[in-house]
C-alpha cells in the first residue's frame, strides 16, 4: 500500500455482547471490536453500507486503515477478520487490530499477471494455469502492497514461474520457505490430443509387427 493511508470512520458502542451487537444491526450498523496495542479493547459500530461498499471495493483485509473515532486518538489499523451471514453472506462483525507503522505482518497479497502478450507460449494457442492468485508474504504495517506482478514475457509452452522469479515489494517476504510456484503456461489441448493419439498410433503398430513364432505357427 503506497500513499496516504484512507480515513475509516466508526462509532464508539455503548454496552458489549449479543445484546448490543443486534442492536446495533437493527440501527444499520455493524458491530466490531479494536483490539491490540496496549490499551483496552474498544467496542465499535460501522455503518452497514459504507462497509459493504469498502468490502465490494477489494483488498479490505490488506489495506491500513487511520481508525477515527470520537473522543479516542486516531490509530492505524487493519482488518483481521469479517464475519458473514452463512445465508446472505452479508457483514455482521468484524475485528480490527490496532498497528504500529514498523509492525510485522502476514497478510495475502493479490497476484497480478502482465505481458501476457509477450508470453511465446500464449501467442501459440498455451494456456495460463493460475497456481496462485494471492500469495502470503510478511510485510510492514506501514507499507504493505497493494499487489505482486508477476511478469510473463519470455515464456513458452511448459515454462513455470515461481516465488523466485518474481521480484517481490521492498521489504515483503514470502511466509513459505520453500521455491512455490505460481504459474505455468501448458500447452493448448489439441496439441494434448495430437500428443496422445500419436503415442496411440506407435503402441498399435508395435503391437501389429509379427514375430519370429507367429510365422513359425503359421507355416
Amino acid at each position: 500500500m503506497a500513499g496516504e493511508i484512507p480515513d475509516l470512520h466508526a462509532l464508539e458502542r455503548a454496552g458489549t455482547g449479543k445484546g448490543a451487537a443486534r442492536a446495533a444491526r437493527r440501527d444499520g450498523m455493524v458491530p466490531g471490536i479494536v483490539f491490540g496495542g496496549d490499551v483496552d479493547p474498544l467496542p465499535i459500530n460501522i455503518p452497514f453500507n459504507k462497509l459493504l461498499k469498502m468490502l465490494k471495493a477489494g483488498r479490505f483485509k490488506s489495506t491500513l486503515f487511520n481508525l477515527k473515532v470520537d473522543g479516542h486518538d486516531d490509530v492505524r489499523v487493519i482488518c483481521r477478520d469479517v464475519q458473514r451471514d452463512v445465508v446472505k453472506d452479508l457483514p455482521t462483525h468484524l475485528d480490527l487490530m490496532r498497528l504500529r507503522r514498523n509492525t510485522k505482518i502476514n497478510l495475502f497479497i493479490p497476484v497480478e499477471f502482465v505481458n501476457e502478450d509477450e508470453a511465446p507460449g500464449l501467442r501459440k494457442g498455451g494456456v495460463l494455469t493460475v497456481v496462485r492468485n494471492e500469495i502470503e508474504l510478511l510485510v510492514t504495517a506501514g507499507d504493505i502492497p497493494e499487489k505482486v506482478e508477476v511478469d510473463l514475457t519470455g515464456l513458452d509452452i511448459n515454462d513455470t514461474v515461481t516465488i523466485s522469479n518474481v521480484t517481490l515489494p521492498q521489504g515483503a517476504k514470502p511466509v513459505i520457505d520453500r521455491d512455490f510456484m505460481i504459474c505455468n503456461v501448458s500447452a493448448p489441448s489439441a496439441l494434448k490430443a495430437d500428443d496422445e493419439d500419436e503415442g496411440e498410433e506407435e503402441s498399435v503398430d508395435a503391437d501389429s509387427v509379427p514375430t519370429a513364432s507367429d510365422e513359425a505357427e503359421e507355416t
